[in-house]
């Protein structure tokens, strides 16, 4: 029997980056979670400890601060791509090198009705996340860039249904034609060929979260399943550049609370918020075109 060397990475993970941009009186910020990955010939490190090849995870924690201040991060996006550019042209070991961001949003004080030039308070109702992954060079390169988002804690107290499922001998749960769905939900979609330089990115994301939020709070939901096909398909439509998106769904569970032992009735109005056991619900929505998705997806993506 034989034993081998199977697949191997390695990276500098969360290094957490805020930008101030001081070009005018009024500043700018951006606060973001940049983390490292890169592929290679890195076996040597692992089998007989000689790290010639290795470049340190400290160097790439450099590299990604000194890039937030040369490329900026007026553009997630465009500043992932720069790095792993970088890595993949210039340091020669590595073949691949994916990065992936999370950004922190920020909203400015008002002070008597107006906004504040330079300071913010923490918001955001969601983390912002952001993956580009670059392979090879040449005519032979390959990049994949994605999307997406997480923590979006999204409830509707009527407009969602479920009733006609399949039931055995342990099936307890009662059909409903009126209930709160909840969810806390997680996204990524994927660009198919875009003009990195000129896409605006930003548009995109803040196109898609309304497309999605608004499909949520609109359509008449026999399913959170049937939901989650309708917000990736209302996402795809409303920016054409994307091939597909993929979504992660908690069901955050409210049970009617039972009032009737104190003489009242609930009406449908109190609940228990439930955190745990949840229905996990998963799924992808793909354009019939969607050119291929590479390993950077497949590997990466974190849902179905």
């Amino acid at each position: 029997m034989g034993i081998i060397l199977g697949d191997h990475q390695y990276g500098k993970a969360e290094n957490r980056i805020v930008r101030i941009v001081r070009d005018s009186p009024r500043h700018e910020i951006r606060d973001v979670n940049v983390s490292s990955c890169l592929r290679g010939r890195f076996d040597q490190a692992h089998l007989t400890g000689d790290q010639g090849a290795v470049l340190p995870t400290d160097t790439q924690k450099q590299t990604a601060y000194a890039f937030a201040k040369t490329v900026g991060l007026t553009s997630l996006e465009r500043y992932a791509y720069a790095l792993a550019t970088h890595f993949v042209d210039d340091v020669e070991p590595v073949d691949q090198a994916r990065l992936e961001l999370e950004e922190f949003g920020w909203e400015r004080v008002s002070v008597g009705g107006v906004e504040h030039d330079f300071s913010w308070v923490r918001t955001g109702q969601e983390v912002r996340t952001v993956s580009v992954t670059v392979e090879g060079s040449g005519e032979a390169r390959r990049t994949w860039i994605t999307g997406g988002l997480k923590d979006l804690v999204v409830l509707k107290s009527s407009g969602s249904e479920f009733h006609g499922f399949l039931a055995d001998e342990y099936t307890v749960l009662e059909p409903t034609s009126d209930r709160i769905m909840a969810t806390s939900l997680v996204a990524a979609w994927r660009f198919g060929p875009v003009d990195i330089a000129g896409f605006d990115f930003d548009a995109a994301y803040a196109a898609i979260k309304t497309a999605m939020v608004e499909t949520f709070a609109s359509f008449h939901s026999l399913a959170l399943q049937q939901t989650l096909y309708e917000m990736g398909k209302a996402a795809i439509e409303a920016v054409p550049e994307l091939v597909e998106v993929r979504l992660s769904a908690p069901n955050k569970h409210h049970f009617a609370y039972d009032l009737e032992p104190f003489g009242i009735v609930n009406g449908n109005e109190v609940f228990h918020a439930d955190d745990r056991p949840y229905g996990l619900i998963q799924a992808s929505v793909i354009r019939d075109d969607a050119p291929d998705a590479g390993p950077a997806w497949r590997q990466y993506s974190g849902l179905v």
